[in-house]
């Protein structure tokens, strides 16, 4: 597995070792979402008017999000997309939550890989099985289930 960390924003560089925790993460998700050993993923830390920019592009929703996920449109030789996280939203929405920054960031990830392996959350039952996962990587990375759960 290949995971390739961008880094846009310097407010990102503040939480030292982000970069190493958020690969890790990443590669705990491809492999317990079902990953083929040879994925590969690009991880873009960046700033709230770029994600903004790219919500309205691609989402047509015209305000700043916390993470976006790009999947691969022709899956060459294992890659699988981007996913795009934002430093201002992640701040504030951890901040307001109570939250480490890099636990809600690397939550952010996780949730990102997934959904570049195909997970989704547009119906309960689909939000059940995502979050489950979520939540079971998060355990294994010392993480809190940020939905409040406890997981057996």
């Amino acid at each position: 597995m290949s995971i390739t960390l961008l880094i846009q924003d310097a407010k990102w560089r503040k939480t030292r070792g982000l970069g190493a925790r958020l690969k890790r993460a990443a590669g705990l998700a491809l492999v317990r979402g079902g990953a083929d050993p040879d994925a590969s993923l690009v991880i873009l830390l960046t700033g709230d008017k770029h994600l903004h920019a790219l919500n309205l592009s691609f989402r047509g929703k015209d305000k700043p999000t916390n993470v976006l996920s790009f999947p691969s449109v022709a899956i060459a030789a294992g890659y699988l997309g981007d996913v795009a996280v934002a430093y201002g939203v992640t701040a504030t929405e951890a901040k307001a939550a109570g939250k480490n920054l890099a636990d809600h960031a690397t939550h952010l990830v996780v949730h990102g890989v997934l959904h570049l392996l195909g997970f989704d959350h547009q119906t309960a039952r689909q939000a059940k099985a995502m979050e489950s996962l979520e939540t079971k990587i998060l355990k294994v990375l010392g993480i809190a289930d940020p939905y409040g759960r406890k997981v057996a």
